[in-house]
This record gives C-alpha cells, structure tokens and sequence, in this order.
C-alpha cells in the first residue's frame, strides 16, 4: 500500500512530467478509439445503403430464380410461410415483390425497363423507397399508378403525372399490357437503376402479368445484421426445399469483397497508428528517466533495493496509464456521439463517385461500446509493456554514474 501512495505522490511532485505522459496516452485513446469506429461505421453504413437500395438483408425466392430471373420461376404468396419466418424474433418485418422485365412505351418512344411489384407500406419500411422520392406521391395499394425512376422517366421524355404504356411477357406466357398514370418519381444512386426501374402496387403488377396471387421474391428485415448468415440458414430450414434463401452477401459477393478489402486495408492502418502511438508513448518514457537519472542514482546510492525502486517506477506507470486511457475513453464518447448523429460528409468529385454506386457519400462513427473497451484496453497493454523499459534500466542503473552532473 506504500507503494501506492509514494508513487501517487512522485506523479505529482512533476505535474508537467505528469501531465504530458497521460497527454500521450489520452490522445492515443481517442485517436485509436476514432478509427476503429469510424472503420466500423463506414461498413456498417455501406451494409444498411446496399441493403436498403433494394435487396433487403435476406430474400427468399423459388429454387432456381436467382440463376434464372423468370416470372415461370416464381411462386404463390404463403401466409403459412410468412407467420412462420415472423415467428422467429430476429426478422422483424416481411415485404413481398414480384419483378420482370417490360417495354415501357410513350409515343413513339419505347424503353426496357425492370417492373417490381410492391406493397408500398412494407417495402417502405425495409427499403425506405419514400425517401427516394424527388416529385410526386408515394404509391398506394390497390391504385392503378406508377413509381418512375428519374432516368427512365428522362428517356421516356414524359413528366409527372403523365400515362405511359407497359408491354411485356406475363405468367405461363401470357401477354401483358397495361396503362398507368405516372403518379411519382424516385431518384437512385445507381445509374443502372435510376434509368430502368419501375414501381407498380403489388396487385396491379399481378394484374398486368396475369399472375394473381404468384410472387417472384419475399425480403427480410432483421434485428441484428450480423447474424444475417445464421438467420440466413434457419430461414432456409423454415422454408424447405422448395424455396432458396439468400443472404445480401451471396446476392452481392462483389460488396462483401469490396468490405473485406478494405477491412485488410485499414487493419494495416491500424497497426501503423498503433506503432506511432508506442513510439509516442515511449518518448515520454525516456524523458522521464532522463529527468528523474539523478534522483534514482541517489535513492540506490542511500540504500534503497533496485527491486522496490522497478516495483515503485512499475507502480507509478500503472497509474500513470490507467489514468490516461480511462480519461481518453470518457473523452472520445461525446466524439464518437457527435460524429454519428453528425457524420463527416464527402464533397465534390469523390462524393458523386460514391452516390454513382447508391452510397451516401458520408463517414458515420460506430456507438459500439466494445470499440471504446477493445481500444482503451490495448493502449492500456502497449502502455504498461513500453513500462518495463524503466525497469530494465533501473536494473542496470550504477548510482555513480547516473548522480554525475
């Protein structure tokens, strides 16, 4: 216990020597804590953006569809398999679709386009397609209207509020034909999209495929997104054979690998942010013991045990490093908080890069407390192993040559 309260009393004999060895260990905190989250949220914000462009984190279709996007590979709308999958706590809501392809006409201009057929108010919830809108109204069930992309709408040369034509290939080779008024636009990030897609009511595209009652895809929302592959397969389990689940990862294989890349980069980062802050907090280590050779040279010289001298220069390190990474860690929650309820925003060039692909062009910080105690815990760990360095030297210390002026 002496030890404890010689060693808090040497720490501030020197409140500048103090001050500037926990200045380093709280900046190393905050800064390390800064980039784990910031590396956590940026994939994480990239997940919600893909999975709520359109995918959804899970989609179940009829076996078969996915490697052949055919309405003849679609099935029929099952209450039995919807209370089913509801009834597991981890998928919160359930959207239906049924997608083909048609020709979109107005006048003499005619345009390929992707028809999905929607319940509004669930695909709302999973998808936010509503926030997309730039003009117009949101769909509405049992309405005879259409949701237009901003680009198809362009290639059509129509406007709000316009009619247009849908002509395509319905259910067993039936013909489909239909005529909708254009009662909304949405704007998406993805050219590809932005220039082809279009929003019907769920039963009015059955109607218009001569498919009542038939679905080509259900989309899963759930709790937790890691545990997208267990769900993944224990939806699989509910479904049966009949059916194939898919998780966004095996839907998008080229996001995940995009993530994984990237999640080696900045562990590269992390490494090199680690070392710099070793070699910060070493420079303060060997400040101090260039400050204090004289005092240790006399303490050995009266009489004092090298043993009690290391454990008491161990003790005051303790202190020191504690001190440092639990300030650093109440310091960077506010930070963290600020930085994810206010995100670092991507201007210019580089921001219409990432909106081209339907990201938003943002930096959101992660809340994640296990950021705040992986990251305290290691700056904690390389603090009290640069600590042995005054140990090793107190070892060797010769108390006449260190009492030299």
């Amino acid at each position: 216990m002496w030890i404890l309260q010689l060693a808090w009393k040497n720490l501030w004999r020197n409140r500048n020597r103090t001050a500037i060895t926990m200045a380093s260990i709280f900046f190393a905190v905050v800064l390390s804590v800064l980039t784990s989250s910031i590396k956590t949220g940026i994939f994480d914000n990239l997940i919600k953006n893909v999975v709520s462009f359109y995918s959804g984190y899970i989609q179940i279709h009829k076996q078969g569809y996915w490697d052949e996007q055919i309405l003849d590979n679609s099935f029929e709308n099952s209450t039995v398999l919807e209370r089913k999958l509801l009834n597991d706590p981890r998928i919160t809501d359930i959207t239906p679709r049924l997608e083909s392809f048609a020709l979109a006409s107005a006048g003499n201009i005619t345009k390929g386009c992707l028809v999905v057929g929607i319940d509004p108010q669930k695909e709302d919830r999973i998808t936010r397609l509503s926030t997309k809108l730039i003009a117009g109204k949101y769909l509405q069930a049992g309405h005879n209207t259409a949701l237009v992309s901003e680009g198809l709408l362009k290639r059509l040369q129509l406007q709000l509020y316009d009619t247009l034509v849908l002509i395509g290939q319905g259910y067993h080779g039936a013909t489909a034909a239909g005529k909708y008024v254009i009662s909304g636009v949405a704007k998406f990030g993805s050219p590809d999209l932005n220039d082809r897609l279009l929003y019907l009511p769920l039963g009015t595209a059955q109607v218009l495929f001569e498919a009542p009652g038939i679905l080509t895809s259900y989309v899963l929302s759930i709790q937790d997104p890691k545990q997208v592959n267990t769900i993944s397969t224990d939806a699989q389990q509910l479904a049966g054979k009949e059916y194939e689940v898919m998780s966004w990862e095996q839907m998008m294989p080229d996001i995940k690998q995009h993530i994984k890349t990237d999640s080696s980069n900045m562990v590269v980062i992390q490494l090199i942010l680690y070392l710099l802050i070793s070699f910060g907090i070493f420079g303060t280590l060997l400040m101090m013991m260039a400050e204090r050779r004289f005092e240790l040279g006399m303490l050995v010289a009266i009489g004092m045990r090298k043993s009690k001298l290391a454990l008491l220069l161990l003790s005051e390190s303790i202190l020191t490093v504690l001190a440092g990474c639990l300030l650093g860690i109440l310091a960077s929650i506010p930070i963290v908080w600020y930085l994810q309820k206010h995100p670092i925003r991507i201007t210019g060039n580089a921001a219409k890069a990432y909106e081209r692909f339907g990201f938003e062009a943002i930096f959101p910080t992660s809340t994640d407390s296990a950021h705040f105690i992986n990251q305290g815990l290691m700056v904690l760990l390389i603090g009290l192993v640069l600590s042995l360095y005054p140990l090793l030297k107190v070892t060797r210390l010769n108390p006449v040559i260190s009492m030299k002026k």
